[in-house]
């Protein structure tokens, strides 16, 4: 009797165990796939800029420097690979970006042009989508390193060698601003 009740108890652990595994196996392949849909809205982002200056460099090719620092900035973010990093690199190109569509606000001319203005608007498509998939990304590490800290998984997740994720935070307090954009329909 006294073995089987040490048998149920060693199955009931062995269960406990699997479990523990699999919650923490589900969470990191769960960060892997959110990291995955901002490298995919990023890399849209990445695509749609080039379009974005060459339109705008017709208009406003004295304005080189803005325009070196939005490919610039689009370069080094494509390059990033942590989130740190990423986040970092993300804030450049939108403080980039920022200029930009500043600068298009000097020329009417620019903005009253189709292309440019459903350039603009795939923008900030991407940048809902992008936010979007950001704020997904960063619940998905909050819950895994959560239950890396907890205790007993994390006595569980140590010996497994299951690390904590970085979120992808805006750094810069400039950052956390809400950006203005606005571009008006030229006057008649």
């Amino acid at each position: 009797m006294t073995g089987l009740i040490v048998l149920g108890i060693l199955v009931l652990l062995v269960f406990f165990f699997i479990g523990m595994y699999n919650s923490l196996v589900r969470l990191k392949i769960q960060c892997d796939n959110a990291w995955a849909d901002i490298d995919v809205q990023l890399k849209r982002r990445y695509d749609l800029i080039p379009n974005l200056v060459e339109t705008v460099k017709g208009y406003a090719a004295h304005e080189k420097e803005t325009l070196e620092a939005v490919i610039s900035a689009r370069n080094r973010a494509m390059t990033a690979t942590s989130p740190a990093e990423k986040a970092e690199a993300e804030n450049m190109l939108s403080g980039a970006l920022k200029s930009l569509f500043a600068l298009a606000e000097a020329y009417p001319q620019l903005r009253a042009i189709e292309s440019f203005t459903s350039l603009q608007n795939s923008l900030s498509q991407i940048e809902d989508t992008v936010q979007n998939a950001r704020r997904y990304y960063n619940a998905v590490v909050r819950d895994l390193n959560t239950k890396i800290e907890q205790f007993p998984t994390n006595v569980f997740a140590n010996l497994l060698g299951f690390k904590e994720r970085q979120f992808f935070e805006v750094t810069t307090a400039a950052e956390r601003e809400v950006p203005k954009v606005s571009f008006t329909a030229p006057k008649a």
